[in-house]
């Protein structure tokens, strides 16, 4: 599946669930791609599959110059274009319910999806899997949609401390979690992080499918 971003082309997919459309979505960004990161990444492939279980479609895309991605390495600017253009391109996609849109992120794709949040009406909350802090805290400070930060106590590229100093200076409605033992990396936590990021945006849609118009 192929969507585009000004003039370049990008290359995603998109998993549906079971049941009646249209169905809430959430963009699923990779991690750093100058050190290996692309949408096959297990951590972003654990959150998709935790998002179909609960009804909720779920699309991952290759950042620009990724895999068969047109383009180069964005340093985390052009990538919020691809992130906004993800957005555009699955409000136009009959299967997909445009008011019911989340982004979720993973290392620099945390960073990024923190960054896109405030300036983008069309996005209904946000989740941050390990996040890159530096890019998180000034966007966010003000950002009064629903948020999800996750991180793991061991990860030691993303310091506790600092972690739940941008917690506590976020606007409500918050939730965060730390995972105890995982590192950065996830490895044996991947389903342990995804249905955290699943539950929180399963009780998000379904609080806005409740809520008078």
């Amino acid at each position: 599946m192929r969507f585009s971003c000004g003039d370049l082309s990008l290359e995603g997919a998109l998993h549906l669930p079971d049941g009646h459309e249209p169905f809430p979505v959430v963009v699923v960004c990779h991690p750093h791609p100058l050190y290996g990161g692309t949408m096959d990444d297990f951590v972003v492939l654990a959150v998709c599959r935790a998002l179909v279980q609960e009804s909720i479609a779920a699309f991952r895309f290759n950042f620009r110059g990724v895999g068969g991605s047109d383009g180069l390495h964005g340093k985390g600017v052009g990538e919020q274009e691809d992130v906004k253009a993800a957005v555009s391109f699955l409000s136009s996609c009959e299967e997909i319910d445009p008011k019911r849109i989340g982004l979720a992120g993973y290392s620099f794709g945390a960073g990024v999806v923190l960054s896109v949040v405030p300036q983008e009406e069309r996005v209904q909350a946000v989740a941050a899997i390990s996040p890159a802090l530096p890019s998180a805290s000034p966007p966010l400070r003000g950002y009064v949609k629903p948020k999800f930060l996750i991180v793991g106590s061991e990860d030691t590229f993303v310091s506790r401390d600092r972690f739940l100093s941008l917690v506590e200076e976020l606007a409500e409605p918050k939730e965060y979690e730390v995972i105890p033992g995982a590192d950065h990396f996830w490895l044996g936590y991947e389903d342990e992080v995804a249905t955290s990021v699943a539950s929180f945006f399963s009780k998000i849609f379904q609080q806005s499918v409740k809520e008078p118009e």
